[in-house]
């Protein structure tokens, strides 16, 4: 792509229109087999977050990284524009460690919104997809001084590999990634404290799994304080016990074998499509 077809792609012009992301020609057979593969589940991660309610409409950003392609690094993305719940594999934008568009598209880039995300995707090898999220619960959990609490199984899984960062303001600032990164050290959950949630994980099935539960604990802890009532906090060492007892479910071949089928198979019932 030459630069001004990078520009074109990453910046939109004033009379720019984001087509129907049915409307525009697949890729399928364009692309190779692993790349579509790829698009695919990750196209189906955006959809699933709208159908669990985790989404922002058009903000935030779910990106998996691609195959090195003659020594770069590349990652697919959300493009600027098109709903969660809209998402298709053909739409997917293909960009660089800045979030700058690649491959030509008839979408843009908001490479500010990758800041997050190739921070993590550059640190971590294992992080071939990592998921941002601006949920309600999620967003009100990171805005406590606390922090998510040990007050649900959901919680106590996901608390001995969470992690948390400090706000800093809309994540623009390229100097933030390494206060980021540092704060996530090898850990599989992150808040990001006044802001929302992430996750990362070797597939599309493992991060998103970890998601659901992040943002069930999120949930559940809410909707308990909402009830007026004094929470039951269980102590480090049972919160430690329940949380070495969930972690079968994140490795690689078990948990995205057993739960993400049944996540696609809804998927396919409620809002089919994502694989165009």
């Amino acid at each position: 792509m030459n630069d001004s077809a990078t520009h074109r792609a990453s910046i939109p012009q004033s009379d720019f229109t984001v087509p129907d992301p049915l409307e525009i020609p697949s890729l399928k057979g364009v692309v190779s087999d692993a790349e579509w593969a790829l698009r695919c589940d990750l196209a189906a991660t955006y959809r699933l977050c709208a159908l669990f309610e985790m989404d922002d409409h058009i903000f935030t950003h779910i990106s998996v990284r691609l195959p090195d392609h003659n020594g770069q690094r590349q990652f697919l993305m959300n493009p600027y524009g098109v709903g969660f719940e809209e998402m298709t594999a053909s739409s997917l934008l293909v960009v660089d460690e800045q979030g700058e568009v690649v491959r030509e598209s008839p979408y843009f880039s908001n490479p500010a919104g990758f800041t997050i995300h190739s921070a993590v995707h550059m640190a971590r090898d294992d992080a071939h997809c990592v998921l941002h999220l601006h949920s309600p619960y999620g967003v009100a959990v990171s805005a406590q001084t606390e922090g998510l609490l040990p007050c649900t199984q959901f919680s106590m899984v996901v608390m001995d590999d969470l992690a948390y960062h400090d706000y800093e303001g809309i994540a623009t600032n390229l100097e933030e990634r390494d206060r980021l990164v540092a704060d996530l050290g090898e850990k599989g959950f992150m808040i990001l404290r006044n802001h929302g949630t992430l996750t990362v994980g070797g597939n599309c099935g493992i991060a998103f799994l970890r998601m659901y539960f992040l943002d069930q604990a999120c949930k559940a802890q809410i909707l308990a304080q909402a009830g007026g009532a004094s929470l039951i906090r269980c102590d480090a060492e049972l919160t430690s016990a329940v949380s070495k007892q969930g972690q079968p479910a994140f490795v690689p071949g078990m948990g995205d074998n057993l739960a993400w089928p049944a996540f696609i198979r809804r998927l396919k019932r409620q809002n089919p499509g994502w694989d165009y």
